[in-house]
């Protein structure tokens, strides 16, 4: 590619063609401040105009993020016109901003007070506008929509960067975001101006990770939590995804891929939970079902590819867009629900307490999980199986402020019964790692013997789509697909349904990267931080864990000796195995 010389800030520079002065500018220390900008979603609108500068020969500022450099152009990025013109826009975007900082649960960790910042902003210069005041109570209304159990929407904070709706269309392929009017009217709606949760959300929340402000965020249950906890009449368990011990720490300022697990533990125990136990434990669970699954239908003919089901946002994803391919789809539970109906009846017999008393929390790293434990066939147990669920930030906020010093807290172990797990339930949180976990148990129970090498590389890695083959002595060759991001996921379940998927079973995370970047994550989340956070899980799965496969897993054989009797058996196919809804679609995919 050709080489382009240019001068920005008097020092010379040299990049590819086709790079834009933003980037440009980075070469040589130079952080041009921007709102709409993010390589992550390959969205560079030119929208917010933060990211103004001046080009010798042109009359106007342009917006470094768009604007390619061309050969022996002459940039200036910090003149008194440009720092004038940038604290203009800031201070047009606060005027029509709620000013309820200390409030918002992104105080800190604001891309817009952080830019304000960096524009010199020390007070308001402009009179607020007279949208949506708080003392107006019908347009308050309009502005905050809760009709979500995953997401809120407040309008008022809306900077109208547009990013939420690039990686709502571009990433997850639902399109359930757009802009809509023209000039001071323009704002993001839902798809036909509904209420959010009234469209085909699919409450991932990967628009609230795009989000550089409050205006999207978790429905935030940690005040109920709170009360269970406090209930002396109450027995509240926790269990939590394999994903948070390779993200919790980067709440309180630890380098992201640093495993916390027994830091969680011990936390969790002073906040007042009277079980910590692990979802990883119903993550082997799945494997055994999912495997056993899996093997009865390469036998007999059934309907395959068999897709994963343990990430709930793909789930709504395929009811609302593929309701003709849920046959496809395997009938286990997700691991968070299995648990649930597990800890109301399994745990209520090994410890004499009566299931209305006892209350399951999860510590998710999934905002769609808020919405799974809400649907109506999630009760087995004959109750509501999973109570709350919380976001490994929501997680993060009840620990600070209960005042306890993760950093420094001693590391503690699992409660039993549930608590027990394998290096295979802990690569359930990134891309891939389901995939890798079933084929290590469908080979071992169709052959007796083990895997020759339990690292099943080619299905890791950020790579869009994966795929792989493993031959299984007296299976034959299973040929398998992994896909992360809806969008990914769209592209195979079109080859699935015009035939042209040559495969027996499919793996689908929702979010990119899996669960380690699930909508309810630290913020930010980079590819850099995926990486990261993916490679601790693989390292508990090799360098921590004694076990590595699901099927070795003690506490496993034990609930199916005292419980469960058989995979697949009646009882589990009560508790563990499930149905879906052909939710269909009106909105057609862009």
């Amino acid at each position: 590619m050709a080489v382009v010389n240019l001068t920005i800030d008097n020092v010379k520079v040299q990049v590819e063609e086709g790079t834009t002065i933003l980037d440009a500018a980075k070469t040589i220390g130079v952080n041009i401040p921007t709102l709409c900008a993010s390589k992550e979603i390959g969205h560079t609108p030119g929208a917010c105009r933060v990211c103004i500068v001046e080009v010798e020969g042109s009359k106007n500022f342009v917006a470094s993020c768009v604007f390619p450099v061309r050969e022996g152009m002459i940039v200036r990025t910090n003149t008194k016109n440009v720092r004038d013109a940038r604290r203009m826009i800031v201070e047009l975007l606060l005027s029509d901003h709620v000013d309820d900082c200390n409030y918002c649960v992104r105080n800190n960790n604001c891309e817009l007070q952080r830019v304000a910042e960096i524009v010199g902003i020390k007070e308001p210069k402009l009179e607020k506008t007279a949208k949506f005041i708080d003392d107006r109570k019908e347009e308050l209304e309009l502005a905050i929509d809760l009709s979500s159990p995953s997401i809120v929407r407040d309008q008022r904070k809306c900077i109208k960067c547009g990013r939420c709706v690039t990686v709502c269309a571009n990433i997850q392929s639902v399109n359930a975001l757009g802009m809509e009017g023209r000039g001071f009217e323009l704002g993001v709606v839902p798809t036909f101006s509904l209420p959010l949760f009234q469209t085909n959300c699919v409450a991932c929340g990967q628009c609230i990770m795009a989000c550089p402000v409050g205006a999207l965020h978790e429905k935030d249950d940690v005040e109920e939590v709170w009360k269970v906890l406090q209930d002396p009449t109450k027995h509240v368990v926790v269990q939590e995804a394999p994903a948070i011990r390779a993200s919790l720490g980067e709440e309180f300022g630890m380098p992201p891929g640093t495993l916390v697990t027994g830091k969680m533990i011990a936390a969790l125990r002073r906040l007042g939970f009277d079980k910590i136990f692990d979802t990883n434990f119903a993550a082997d669970l799945t494997i055994i079902e999912e495997g056993h699954e899996l093997i009865e239908r390469v036998k007999t003919g059934g309907k395959l590819p068999m897709t994963t089901s343990c990430s709930p946002g793909w789930i709504k994803f395929i009811e609302h867009f593929f309701p003709d391919l849920l046959e496809n789809v395997s009938t286990c539970k997700s691991p968070q629900q299995m648990f649930g109906a597990l800890a109301k009846t399994y745990y209520a017999e090994f410890a004499k307490i009566d299931p209305k008393d006892i209350i399951v929390v999860s510590i998710m790293p999934c905002t769609a999980k808020k919405f799974e434990c809400q649907r109506d066939e999630m009760s087995d147990s004959g109750f509501k199986d999973v109570d709350y669920v919380l976001t490994t930030r929501e997680l993060g906020r009840m620990i600070k402020e209960a005042g306890i010093d993760f950093v420094n807290l001693p590391d503690e172990d699992y409660d039993a019964p549930m608590g027990e797990y394998t290096g295979a339930g802990t690569i359930f949180g990134a891309t891939g790692g389901v995939m890798e976990a079933a084929l290590r148990t469908v080979y071992a129970v169709v052959t007796g013997e083990n895997l020759p090498d339990l690292n099943i590389t080619p299905v890791r890695g950020l790579e869009g789509v994966k795929e792989a083959k493993v031959n299984v002595p007296n299976l034959g060759e299973v040929r398998v697909a992994v896909a992360h991001g809806l969008a990914n996921a769209r592209k195979i379940l079109e080859k699935v349904r015009d035939g042209e998927a040559d495969y027996h079973f499919i793996e689908i995370m929702t979010c990119p990267g899996g669960c380690i970047a699930g909508g309810g994550q630290p913020i930010p989340t980079t590819n850099e931080i995926r990486r990261l956070r993916s490679e601790a899980l693989y390292r508990d799965d090799c360098k921590v864990q004694t076990k590595r496969q699901s099927h070795e897993n003690e506490s496993i054989k034990k609930l199916y000796q005292a419980f469960l009797e058989k995979p697949l058996g009646h009882k589990s196919h009560h508790l563990l195995h499930t149905k879906y809804t052909k939710r269909g679609t009106s909105i057609p995919h862009k």
